[in-house]
């Protein structure tokens, strides 16, 4: 299921080496997928935005609400956008800086022990259908390599950091998602 041995690379996403990583603690089981949501600017779709967040190079001057996030050192394992296609931030055997101060069934530091996916959307809009065969094809592939994550450890950002984050948000359709892995 990994590209070119064991790289922590998912097959069919393209792989953009974010600075925003590091290694995980040692012995460190990773055990949860978390489900996120971004769009930049707020609600809107395409562009490069997402990526020159994730890569450190977002232009302050180029949006008024990139000023409170271009400093932000943050990323994720993989981005799935609108039509489907992947990109790939961070090996998944590496620490992403995705979930913040976070907790999960009392366990903090979700970065830990994690793999962020971001799908490209908002708390208002529908995902779109290949989004989450996008989605589900990603799934099946970590849930392979990493067989501790079961559908119960799957979760939302809002669920692991709540009154903090709302991703992936009301729009997002959790009984297509696991209706779909399971069919």
């Amino acid at each position: 299921m990994l590209k070119h041995g064991q790289t922590g690379l998912l097959d069919g996403a393209q792989f953009h080496n974010s600075a925003n990583q590091d290694q995980r603690p040692a012995d460190c089981d990773i055990d949860l997928l978390v489900i996120h949501s971004i769009s930049l600017p707020p609600g809107e779709f395409g562009g490069d935005w997402i990526d020159d967040l994730f890569m450190n190079r977002l232009d302050a001057d180029a949006h008024p609400y990139f000023q409170e996030i271009s400093s932000l050192k943050v990323s994720c394992h993989l981005l799935i956008r609108r039509d489907g296609s992947q990109v790939q931030y961070v090996p998944l055997h590496h620490r992403a800086w995705h979930a913040g101060e976070s907790n999960y069934c009392g366990r903090e530091r979700c970065n830990d022990f994690s793999i962020g996916i971001e799908l490209e959307g908002s708390d208002e809009q529908p995902f779109t259908d290949a989004q989450y065969a996008s989605l589900v094809e990603a799934t099946r592939q970590i849930m392979a390599i990493y067989p501790n994550i079961t559908q119960e450890r799957i979760t939302s950002h809002a669920a692991i950091a709540p009154g903090r984050k709302t991703d992936p948000g009301p729009m997002f359709d959790w009984q297509n998602y696991f209706r779909l892995l399971h069919s």
